[in-house]
């Protein structure tokens, strides 16, 4: 469920392509408007208002706002104003080919929290964007059994529909990955990254209640105690996703925001991808294990029009 909070009659994307002119028109930049703007229209909304921008006055929104902003700010509002499987694309590329060092941890992330009709349209939209496929920009930044799990995601199509899972299945997956894995010296990681990639989340939460059941023990502390690293921290976002999205979100946040100093990039990257998507369900999840609204952590964490940014896109506490 959302949290994004829009107008109750639609706005006219020509009405707010001019207010958010006259915004940048002057000395500095009427952030207020173009927050009270942008962070209150959905997706589509977003689209026609960028597509009157440049009709109107020819030149695109995002550069704009990429010379008028600056900070925290401008890196959350250049990711909000794109489409969700751009932004997702671009956080991709980022993570990949960042100034400074790649962020594997964000790749991983996405990609493994991601429905497969999500990855499809993505990685038509990394192509699109980038000029490259995304598995290639993958195999040549990563190694090893985490590049396999991430271009078996990537490539294999899933079932994300209703389903009704067959236990004796779940069962079998999971002796499966006992045999794979702590029944033995040393691990079968080809095993896991079959079953990981190519079941269901429907599916892969049952395996993990029959790995329970039959061997009285999570088959998420398997994973951690016969794998490590990225292909390690894949495997754990598979099952995390499978069991709840918004649980496993609640936990990324929670991780961005505790001890000393802000994961800025990491907060970012959960908001703005997950507002028009299921915020209300982490709202209640991170309320829920850590009892503290997540506007409040937010607030705590934050400041100035990068702050009010981000708490538009959470919304009010329900």
């Amino acid at each position: 469920m959302a949290s994004l909070s829009v107008p109750p009659a639609p706005a006219d994307p020509r009405r707010d392509a001019i207010d958010l002119y006259r915004a940048f028109r002057g000395f500095g930049c009427d952030s207020t408007t173009v927050i009270s703007i942008l962070a209150h229209r959905a997706a589509p909304q977003r689209a026609l208002i960028q597509h009157e921008y440049a009709a109107i006055f020819r030149q695109h929104l995002y550069h704009r706002l990429a010379s008028e902003l600056s900070g925290n700010n401008k890196k959350a509002m250049l990711l909000w104003i794109l489409d969700p499987a751009s932004r997702d694309a671009e956080i991709l590329h980022q993570a990949l080919y960042g100034d400074v060092i790649t962020d594997m941890r964000a790749v991983t992330e996405v990609v493994c929290s991601r429905t497969p009709s999500q990855l499809q349209i993505m990685k038509q939209a990394y192509h699109a964007r980038f000029g490259c496929h995304l598995e290639n920009h993958v195999a040549e930044r990563t190694s090893g059994d985490h590049q396999r799990l991430l271009l078996a995601y990537l490539r294999w199509p899933r079932y994300e529909g209703p389903e009704v899972v067959d236990p004796a299945a779940a069962a079998r997956d999971a002796r499966e990955l006992y045999r794979a894995g702590e029944r033995r010296l040393g691990t079968d990681e080809r095993a896991f990254i079959r079953v990981f990639s190519e079941r269901s989340w429907a599916h892969m939460a049952s395996v993990a209640h029959a790995y329970q059941h039959i061997y009285d023990r999570s088959l998420e502390k398997a994973v951690k105690s016969e794998t490590s690293g990225n292909f390690e921290f894949g495997l754990v976002t598979i099952l995390r996703c499978a069991d709840s999205p918004a649980k496993f979100f609640a936990k990324v946040l929670h991780k961005a925001m505790k001890g000393l100093g802000t994961n800025d990039t990491m907060l970012i990257r959960v908001v703005t991808t997950r507002a028009e998507i299921d915020m209300q369900y982490i709202k209640a999840e991170y309320h829920r294990s850590y009892k503290r609204s997540l506007a409040d952590a937010v607030h705590s964490e934050t400041s100035g029009n990068y702050r009010t940014f981000l708490l538009s896109l959470i919304g009010r506490d329900r």
